[in-house]
């Protein structure tokens, strides 16, 4: 156990002195991986923002509660009441007369309404829930539409419906850019370590002139390539975190002009750990890929 701890020791050292030796490849190297993991790692962050944005933007889906017109004081009273409590954030009285004027002008219907001989209109709520979730909208209509006094309940949730269809489509798209820019870290990865395993060839040969084996030959470089992966999270983060200095500003003033305090939410500790330790993982990978290759050319040109 010792002794292997000992071999681990070593090439870990001597991955770390080969970074140092290549500073300036080391820096590109790790800048190309920032920037490929960066995006798909960006639009993740944008879509959970929005996610979040979903559930406080002014124009959440409502829901029309309509009134019987022999609805009695005290039933008003109890619906008013209802409407009180926690998982209603707003609620605003629509009078019927109220709602035929609103619908004579913006239809262009003043013409067919003077004809009218009463108001066939009732009188109504018009409620914003706590939350715009379909589950939740659906249960509190139908909570709503169970009170004595209430006709009929009506949920404007086609808003709702398209921005998560949007959501999950957006969703798709990230998953799907992640494996694309996983494939590419893990190809820039292989051709940074293949390129090393090739200088070092005579190095190579002469290990294995001594009994080294490819276990032994290949731990450096995947210790090498590991920590290029690290360093290429490291690098994303970077950039998100630019990224997100510069957009803060512009996204809390346009906020504010839509009276909302939202501002953007920076990735958390398990996000950035899992983005860490996929960059290390795909790091490693590509370099294992490209070693056990690059061997096998050493071997074939003895």
């Amino acid at each position: 156990m010792i002794g292997w701890l000992r071999h681990q020791k070593h090439a870990l050292s001597a991955a770390l002195r080969r970074l140092r030796a290549q500073a300036l490849t080391t820096v590109l190297t790790a800048l190309a991986m920032g920037v490929a993991i960066s995006l798909p790692s960006g639009l993740y962050l944008v879509l959970g923002n929005l996610d979040r944005l979903a559930g406080g933007l002014p124009a959440q889906p409502e829901i029309s509660v309509f009134l019987d017109a022999g609805a009695s004081t005290a039933q008003q009273q109890a619906i008013a009441a209802r409407l009180r409590q926690p998982d209603i954030v707003k609620a605003r009285f629509v009078p019927r007369d109220e709602a035929l004027a609103a619908l004579s002008a913006a239809q262009d219907l003043a013409d067919i309404t003077a004809g009218l001989t009463e108001n066939p209109l009732p009188d109504a709520w018009v409620i914003r829930p706590h939350t715009a979730s379909r589950d939740e909208l659906a249960r509190v209509a139908a909570d709503l539409g169970k009170l004595p006094g209430v006709a009929e309940t009506h949920v404007d949730s086609q808003w709702a419906d398209r921005l998560q269809a949007a959501l999950a489509i957006g969703h798709t798209g990230v998953w799907l850019l992640a494996g694309l820019f996983a494939i590419a870290l893990v190809a820039i990865s292989g051709n940074a370590i293949r390129a090393q395993v090739l200088a070092r060839r005579d190095e190579i040969l002469v290990s294995r002139l001594i009994g080294a084996t490819d276990r032994y030959i290949r731990r450096p470089f995947l210790y090498l390539g590991a920590l290029q992966g690290l360093l290429g999270g490291l690098a994303a983060g970077g950039v998100l975190a630019v990224a997100g200095a510069i957009l803060r500003a512009p996204v809390e003033r346009l906020a504010s002009l839509y009276g909302s305090a939202y501002h953007l939410l920076p990735p958390s500790a398990i996000e950035i750990a899992a983005v860490l330790g996929l960059t290390t993982l795909f790091g490693w990978l590509g370099a294992w890929f490209s070693v056990t290759r690059a061997l096998h050319q050493v071997e074939a040109s003895r």
